[in-house]
């Protein structure tokens, strides 16, 4: 694991995301990659390397503009540093798109089930059998909130999961067990990260989402529930550009550490 950042708002989510990397970058890291939601559809480059790779390929295939998106520093756990296993991954249709940190403990057998079932799964990782049970429960419920509360329910060991559906414009949703994720909140802008680092220098309002909480992201605000569906306060924090973790004695303001 390495990096999250997410966001849904107004401006390019691509400079958006391309500035917040950067800020959780870290010398392990051996890839990375982002999510556009684009007219109805995802558009998606990740790279081998550092951000600079990324940022060349991006140079020689250029994404549409965009105001939603997901982006992700990866430090290989399952899987080889190789462009096919760098986040994000995709499910078959290639409508989900999920960056996730952490370590799904039972992936082997979901990956199994998926492939009995006919799902062609193309990385090593865990995070890509992630992406097509959301793509499942999507299906089946309609609704990004909660088929990310059924995925998470299925899952063992400790993850930070983040995704976006080419159905569901402007809406990111995320998934947490033994692992952060933070919610940033600008005006008419919503930023989601492992780190508030990563958007610190548009806002300084944050909110920890929570062990077992489930967080859907608009432009407009955030929503967050726990894994029954019952929404939770998350308890909000303010960090300070330059901080990292938002919890520094002398960065976080007014908030639990």
């Amino acid at each position: 694991m390495c990096g999250i950042v997410a966001y849904a708002g107004g401006r390019s989510a691509l400079g958006v995301l391309l500035g917040g990397l950067p800020l959780l970058e870290h010398p392990d890291c051996d890839s990375a990659g982002l999510a556009l939601l684009v007219d109805g559809g995802l558009a998606a480059a990740k790279k081998t390397g550092t951000l600079d790779d990324l940022r060349r390929e991006l140079r020689l295939r250029p994404l549409p503009a965009a105001t939603t998106g997901i982006g992700h520093l990866r430090r290989a756990t399952h899987g080889s540093p190789t462009d096919l296993n760098a986040h994000p991954h995709l499910d078959g249709s290639g409508r989900v798109a999920v960056v996730q940190n952490g370590d799904i403990a039972d992936h082997g057998r979901l990956r199994d089930e998926l492939a009995s079932r006919g799902h062609e799964l193309v990385s090593e990782t865990d995070t890509e059998a992630a992406a097509h049970l959301l793509a499942g429960h999507y299906s089946s419920c309609g609704d990004p909130a909660e088929a990310m509360r059924q995925v998470c329910r299925q899952l063992t060991g400790s993850f930070a999961l983040v995704a976006v559906h080419a159905d569901e414009p402007d809406v990111v949703v995320g998934g947490c067990r033994g692992l952060p994720l933070i919610l940033g909140t600008g005006d008419g802008e919503t930023f989601l990260a492992s780190d508030p680092a990563a958007f610190a220098p548009h806002t300084g309002e944050a909110a920890a989402v929570g062990d077992d909480r489930v967080v859907t992201v608009r432009p407009e605000g955030a929503w967050v529930t726990d894994l029954d569906g019952v929404p939770v306060d998350p308890r909000p924090y303010e960090v300070r550009p330059g901080s990292r973790d938002g919890r520094g004695e002398d960065e976080v303001v007014g908030g639990s550490r």
